[in-house]
């Protein structure tokens, strides 16, 4: 079920995104459900990453270089 929200942005923003739409092809709609996919995603790794880095440091692992060496 699709639900209906208003947002309010300023005028060079609005500026900006109808340049995207045209830009891409797509409506306001399909670049705001896009961006907050993006967003919503990016945000969800973050936390798993920071949750992982406190894991992986515990066991003494900072950088890339100890992730390969632990699998090798």
């Amino acid at each position: 079920m699709r639900k209906t929200i208003t947002i309010s942005l300023p005028k060079d923003g609005k500026q900006d995104l109808d340049k995207a739409t045209a830009e891409e092809g797509l409506s306001r709609s399909d670049v705001i459900r896009e961006s907050l996919r993006d967003y919503l995603f990016m945000r969800r790794f973050r936390q798993l990453r920071a949750r992982m880095m406190a894991k992986a440091q515990a066991q003494g692992i900072y950088t890339d270089e100890d992730v390969f060496k632990r699998l090798a």
